[in-house]
């Protein structure tokens, strides 16, 4: 297996691409079992939170060599295939119902950076490096373009698809495709923080702002979203965790789901 799967007595996931010699490329295979390990995390109930990272040299080069010849030669149909793959992995690790941190730690090429606009925090090392290269090949990063141009915004977007220039992490940092850059030997330390923040939140609370996110955003204010906002507000008061987190905060104890 070129992806490791670990689950800690947090319940915080860590999914590692293993494959340092080919700088962590990922092809279908990869591709199959990404899929299957972030199913998995979304089907375990205890889970609170998922890294995404990677050994070796690069996060990852994007797409593999080998799987690139293939695909050379495969008809359209196979080609939809292909991407249809892809767009199940990357939407699934978009929408998970938790939180998700990509640790970044070297070189992020091509599909590589839709990983990372897929989670919801990224956090890099001085030494990363990003490039969307599709179009020096003839291709576009059309499969992964809803996450990217959602993290990095339509300008930033238009240049660096059609540049696909290589640039560093505080450049990622500043178009907002990274949350926060570091030296590579304090990235664990960051990601660590991360994560103590993240469980000191409500599990149903973090997943339902998640959503919050995603049905809020780019719609009008109007009537018809205030009314969404407001009942959403009150049904999560009325909650198990809302009522738990009320009472907590008003007694100065902490909540059920904070470790003691």
């Amino acid at each position: 297996m070129t992806i490791d799967y670990q689950k800690d007595t947090r319940g915080v996931v860590t999914v590692t691409m293993n494959q340092p010699e080919k700088h962590n490329a990922f092809d279908d295979s990869v591709i199959e079992q990404l899929q299957a390990a972030f199913d998995k995390a979304r089907e375990d109930k205890s889970v609170r939170a998922l890294v995404l990272a990677a050994e070796g040299k690069s996060f990852s080069a994007g797409a593999d060599l080998a799987w690139m010849q293939r695909m050379a030669s495969y008809s359209l149909a196979e080609n939809r295939r292909d991407a249809d793959a892809l767009a199940k992995m990357l939407f699934t690790l978009n929408h998970l119902p938790f939180p998700t941190l990509a640790k970044v730690q070297g070189a992020a090429f091509g599909g590589a950076v839709g990983l990372v606009s897929c989670c919801d925090l990224a956090f890099a090392s001085t030494r990363a490096s990003f490039c969307l290269s599709e179009v020096k090949i003839g291709l576009i990063p059309a499969t992964i373009s809803p996450y990217v141009i959602t993290a990095m915004g339509e300008r930033a977007a238009r240049r660096y698809f059609l540049t696909a220039e290589r640039f560093d992490a505080e450049k990622a940092k500043a178009i907002g495709l990274v949350s926060e850059v570091v030296d590579e030997n304090e990235l664990n330390q960051a990601i660590e923080a991360a994560i103590g923040n993240l469980l000191n939140n409500s599990p149903a609370a973090l997943s339902a702002a998640k959503q919050l996110v995603f049905d809020v955003a780019n719609r009008p204010i109007n009537q018809t979203l205030i009314d969404d906002t407001s009942a959403r507000i009150a049904a999560i008061r009325v909650s198990q965790e809302g009522q738990e987190g009320l009472q907590a905060f008003l007694q100065k104890r902490k909540p059920q789901w904070q470790a003691s």
